[in-house]
């Protein structure tokens, strides 16, 4: 791991800092076309550029140059807001800054700031790892989070595309989707999903009929199991639970099986040793 990545825009912007932000023309500063999060908050939105109109930008966004201007590192809200306000001119630190560095801050700050949905946030913890070659350990130490955690997150980009949709639009809850995954079937995990929603169940409700699937598909999954059974194997358990007064299972393999007998108590299991030492 970088030095100084795990410190976030700190490592950038120390809060002993005394550097005066520059009053940059708005013209002049392009968005970061690899910002993590896609959606802003329309209602957020225009209550920043209300508080923007009366008050100003109180705090200056980073940006760092590029050709013919500059591009923002972190504020990104800010300097929509400021630009929907009409602003002509905005506070800014300037910081140069590799291409690399501008994407992991980008990330980490609203990881951090806890500004991302459910999906952004997973696709943020992916894009560390793959292209940064972060850990899963290195990406919970820098946000503050458990392992678990992150491998949590990482898991929602396993939901059924449509389903992913829901929860970035934000009409599922993460709560929501992390049950939605024990469905593996992605037609039913759609189909649950579109229920969860028409009638607007807690996550406790949809994990209650996430469980109750996962159960019925057990029981399906060992009843197609016994009727594709060979029927000679299935003459010798009868046989034996006839003989044994018990419940036999035989497994088979390529080069041999298994033999499995129940028994209920240390008296039924003497009674069957017993019985087959004859």
């Amino acid at each position: 791991m970088r030095k100084g990545l795990g410190k976030g825009l700190q490592a950038l912007i120390p809060e002993t800092d005394t550097t005066p932000a520059n009053e940059i023309s708005i013209d002049e500063i392009i968005p970061n076309e690899n910002q993590p999060r896609k959606d802003f908050d329309e209602e957020a939105l225009a209550s920043l550029t209300e508080s923007v109109r009366q008050y100003g930008v109180l705090q200056p966004i980073l940006v760092t140059p590029t050709d013919g201007g500059y591009r923002i590192v972190a504020g990104e809200r800010r300097y929509r807001a400021a630009k929907a306000a009409g602003l002509e001119k905005i506070p800014a630190v300037v910081r140069t800054i590799t291409e690399e560095e501008v994407m992991e801050l980008a990330l980490i700050e609203n990881l951090q700031r806890e500004d991302l949905n459910p999906i952004e946030e997973a696709r943020a913890y992916r894009t560390l790892m793959e292209e940064y070659s972060l850990t899963q350990e290195e990406i919970a130490k820098i946000i503050g989070k458990s392992r678990p955690a992150i491998a949590n997150s990482l898991r929602l980009l396993n939901l059924e595309p449509r389903v992913r949709e829901f929860v970035e639009a934000g009409r599922l809850s993460a709560g929501h989707a992390k049950a939605l995954l024990g469905v593996e079937n992605p037609a039913k995990q759609y189909e649950v999903a579109l229920k969860v929603m028409n009638e607007d169940l807690s996550v406790r409700e949809t994990e209650k009929i996430v469980s109750k699937l996962v159960e019925q598909n057990r029981a399906k999954s060992k009843k197609t199991r016994e009727v594709k059974k060979d029927p000679i194997i299935k003459n010798i358990e009868d046989r034996l639970e006839k003989a044994l007064g018990t419940k036999v299972q035989i497994n088979t393999g390529k080069k041999g099986g298994k033999i499995y007998i129940e028994y209920y108590s240390n008296e039924e299991l003497e009674r069957i040793i017993e019985v087959i030492g004859g």
